[in-house]
């Protein structure tokens, strides 16, 4: 079982990356290191890589690399980002795709052949590093194409299906001994008309991952210390093994936090354990890498709240209370996780099996499975009971998809 964190520089947050001083990324990294973490996810900025659709910047993939090989002398395994994208409320694209100059990020010809450049430059100059774990294409790059966001772009199933299929296999190409995934919000799960689908998830990539956050539906639907907290990573693996059905693909908790304004400044510590002790059990994990390495310092202004209080460090690299927490925890984490792969079973007794609900065309309705339907209360109630069901997809049934204007 892997244990990492998701890594955001301590000082200048992502714009670090537009002047890089490795010494500061290597004080960051070994903080890290010393929590007992074993790799870490990193976030260049698309807009720094390709500042023009015809130009990559030799600099900026050297600095990738360098934080990479830092990350190695540090006793920590990388995995990279490339099309960053979204962080934390801010998006990072490139002029060239923005205004004047706007084009579709999914299907413009151009666009796609520039991202695919991009992604063959990084995943050559990266292969063969040592501790380099892969390539993930994006940052939740399916929130571009979501209802309601600002800038939306229009993105069908299929042609989401063409462009995951274009870029991870410039990925394979580009760093065949590596292991290159895509990732998503929970949208992809739980809304209708999200265009990248489960289907999606769990068959573009070397590996499924999922991004748990509890102030997505949660915090809507449950006060503050009920069982669905620590229990939703959980929830989301067991639904995202469900769609994979074959019970072999490896699963990637990719991103987890506390967010203290919706579990409690109190709860945090508790929550981070109890949500760790919850996902291990979970069959296939490969890992989990916690959202995130470092405060967001308070000089940097307009982040939403929750976002300067998620680091298992200070910006100033000290551990915090939950990332002391997480290094004591690991020991005990790291042995349950291998007596749930011994077992092959991370269900007491086997577990109940809930078949996720259909519509009358034989489609999962992937609303009815969210935080606040009838199958997710049913399935907290049985797994804080101690026996968390099993989920299914019926036989034969795929995604229904709602149209967005």
């Amino acid at each position: 079982m892997r244990f990492g964190a998701n890594y955001t520089p301590g000082h200048g947050w992502f714009h670090a990356w537009l002047d890089l001083d490795v010494d500061a990324v290597r004080r960051d990294l070994d903080a890290v290191a010393a929590l007992g973490l074993d790799h870490v996810r990193v976030f260049p900025l698309w807009d720094v890589l390709q500042p023009n659709r015809t130009l990559i910047r030799e600099r900026a993939v050297a600095d990738v690399v360098a934080v990479v090989d830092a990350a190695h002398e540090a006793g920590l395994d990388a995995s990279v980002d490339v099309l960053q994208g979204h962080l934390s409320s801010f998006d990072f694209l490139p002029s060239w795709v923005l205004t004047w100059h706007r084009r579709n990020l999914f299907t413009d010809p151009d666009v796609v052949t520039a991202q695919e450049r991009l992604v063959e430059a990084l995943g050559a100059a990266l292969e063969g590093h040592p501790g380099f774990l892969g390539l993930t294409l994006g940052n939740e790059t399916a929130q571009f194409a979501k209802e309601g966001h600002p800038d939306r772009q229009a993105l069908t199933p299929a042609q989401a299906d063409a462009w995951l299929e274009r870029l991870l296999g410039a990925a394979r190409r580009a760093a065949p001994r590596s292991r290159h995934a895509h990732s998503f919000d929970d949208d992809v799960w739980f809304v209708d008309s999200s265009a990248v689908t489960p289907e999606h998830a769990v068959r573009h990539g070397d590996v499924t991952t999922v991004h748990s956050w509890v102030f997505t539906g949660v915090a809507r639907h449950f006060p503050v210390g009920h069982p669905a907290y620590a229990l939703f990573a959980r929830y989301l693996l067991e639904l995202a093994a469900a769609w994979a059905g074959d019970g072999v693909r490896p699963l990637w908790l990719q991103e987890v936090g506390a967010p203290a304004p919706h579990v409690g400044a109190e709860n945090v510590v508790a929550f981070a354990t109890r949500t760790l002790e919850h996902a291990v059990r979970q069959p296939g994990l490969w890992g989990v890498t916690w959202w995130c390495s470092h405060d967001v310092d308070r000089s940097l202004a307009d982040f939403p709240e929750l976002e300067y209080s998620l680091g298992l460090l200070t910006a100033d690299g000290l551990p915090k209370p939950v990332g002391l927490a997480v290094r004591d925890a690991l020991p005990g984490l790291r042995e349950l996780a291998g007596r749930t792969a011994s077992s092959g079973s991370g269900a007491p007794g086997g577990g109940e099996v809930i078949e996720l609900p259909c519509d009358d065309d034989g489609r999962v309705v992937r609303s009815l499975t969210a935080p606040g339907s009838e199958l997710f209360a049913a399935w907290v109630d049985a797994a804080a009971a101690g026996s968390p069901p099993r989920l299914a997809v019926p036989t034969g049934a795929g995604t229904r998809v709602e149209r967005v204007a």
